[in-house]
Formats: C-alpha cells, sequence, structure tokens
C-alpha cells in the first residue's frame, strides 16, 4: 500500500519545480523593460548617430556624379521626379520606365546608371558599411526614408508586377531550405518567440508586430555602429540560417520586402531608429 502523501508536501515540491519557469520569466520581462527604457533614452535625433548618415545622403542627393555629372535630384522614385516626401512609404512599387518592380536600393541604382552614367559595379560589391568603409548606399536610403516620417506604409499592389512580387515574397517568407531546413516563417510566424531574450515579431500576417517592425527600418546598430537598411536585414537574416546569401538589390529581397511592407499596411514610418 502506498503512503500518503500530505497535500502541503506536493504543493512545495510543485512550487519548488515552476520555481525556474517563474524566475525565467520574470528575467525575461525585466530584460525586454530595460531594453525598451534604453531605446527610449537613446530615441532622440540629437543621440541618435544614425542622422548623421541622413546628413551624408542629403550632400550624395544633391552631389554631380557620374559620366554625366549631374546629382541624383531628377531621380523619380515614384512620386515624379525629385519627390521624395512619402515615397518611401510607397516603396517597393512598380516603375514603368524600367518595367520592374523595385525597392529604394534597387531604385537608386538604376538612377545612378540611367541618369548619372555611374558605375554601380563597385557599389553593388560592397553595398554595406563595413570598419573603416562607409557607404554612399545606406546614408542615401537613410535620408530619404526620412523624408517619410509620420507617414503610414502603403505599398501598392494594383499593378500585376506587384501582385506577382507579393506572392514570391509570401512564397519565399515561408519556403524551408538550407542545412537547417529554416525559413522566414521558423522565427517569424507565432506570437511570443524570443531568441536570446529578444522577442521576435510575427511577420506572417497584417498587425502590429509587423506595422512596429518595418516602420523602424533604416536604423542605426549600436552593436554594429553603422546604418543598417532592410537589405542588410534580410541579407544577415538569410546568413544566420545558413542559407547561400542574396545577390544584392536582387528581384527576390524586393519581392521579400513587398510582402512584409503589405504585412504592415498603415505602420506608421519612425526612421532612422536605433536598435541595439
Amino acid at each position: 500500500m502506498r503512503p500518503k502523501v500530505p497535500f502541503l508536501t506536493c504543493l512545495c515540491a510543485l512550487a519548488l519545480l515552476l520555481a525556474p519557469t517563474f524566475r525565467a520569466g520574470a528575467q525575461e520581462d525585466a530584460s525586454e523593460k530595460e531594453i525598451e527604457r534604453y531605446r527610449a533614452m537613446i530615441n532622440d535625433p540629437m543621440a541618435n548617430p544614425g542622422y548623421l548618415a541622413v546628413d551624408r545622403g542629403e550632400a550624395l542627393w544633391a552631389e554631380k556624379r557620374g559620366t554625366k555629372n549631374v546629382s541624383l535630384e531628377s531621380c523619380d522614385l515614384g512620386l515624379g521626379a525629385g519627390k521624395l516626401e512619402g515615397a518611401y512609404a510607397k516603396l517597393p512599387r512598380y516603375f514603368a520606365d524600367a518595367d520592374k518592380v523595385m525597392d529604394l536600393e534597387q531604385r537608386l541604382l538604376w538612377c545612378m546608371d540611367k541618369i548619372q552614367g555611374l558605375d554601380i559595379k563597385p557599389i553593388m560589391a560592397k553595398p554595406f558599411s563595413g570598419p573603416g568603409r562607409g557607404s554612399d548606399m545606406e546614408d542615401l536610403v537613410a535620408f530619404i526614408a526620412n523624408k517619410s516620417n509620420g507617414m503610414k506604409i502603403a505599398v501598392p499592389l494594383d499593378h500585376a508586377k506587384e501582385k506577382e512580387a507579393y506572392g514570391i515574397g509570401e512564397a519565399l517568407f515561408f519556403r524551408r531550405s538550407a542545412i537547417n531546413d529554416f525559413s522566414c516563417s521558423t522565427c517569424h510566424a507565432d506570437a511570443g518567440k524570443r531568441i536570446r531574450l529578444q522577442g521576435l515579431p510575427q511577420l506572417d500576417k497584417p498587425g502590429k508586430d509587423a506595422q512596429l517592425t518595418m516602420g523602424s527600418w533604416p536604423t542605426y546598430r549600436v552593436s554594429q555602429s553603422a546604418l543598417r537598411t532592410m537589405q542588410h536585414r534580410l541579407w544577415d537574416c538569410y546568413r544566420q540560417m545558413r542559407m547561400p546569401a542574396p545577390d544584392y538589390a536582387s528581384e527576390a529581397v524586393t519581392a521579400l520586402t513587398v510582402f512584409l511592407n503589405a504585412q504592415a499596411a498603415g505602420g506608421e514610418l519612425n526612421v532612422p531608429s536605433i536598435k541595439r
């Protein structure tokens, strides 16, 4: 016959078993609050180094370069030649002159090539900044994106090629591959997921997570001491999934951005933001 175990003893044993879980949850909540407090402290343009990139990008936009010795000021980003306010909020989009859907970086490369006669091969070879090396693309994106601050993300999906890009982007988001059999959805298709105490936004459906995420890029990464664009974010995601790195300014990355920005429709832009 089994000996009877007092009810109070069972409760104490259960409490001891669950204590580590409660402590872990409390630590995660405390860490998240500290991260948010840190972001709030440095979310001031005067304290955000990303605004140095905005200033450099403004100078680059007006600088005459290339074989044609002209500036980018006649570049049409979707709202008319040289019109910047609100342009970033409506990208990627279809451009009839190129007959393709382009994000901001793709479009800038097209304008550098067609309008300025600039050799874009060196830019495409090393598009991201690194130790002792800046990035014209990151600076230009910071400047142009900042012109859409306070505006709502509104990616157009009217043209057949915009709809096609959305479909490709959605497929890429859920496509599992490479040695880890990962996809974007592995980390970003469920609520409440974390990695190293960092919350992972749910991006597989429209909502606040997608709006806050996409509304905060480009961003200044404190850990990298650099301004980073969505092109870099997606490149780094593929690297971390152990997948082949996507080509810079590729149609695949643009399609994925179309899908993500469509999920973020209505979200307000606040860029450049600042992240750890």
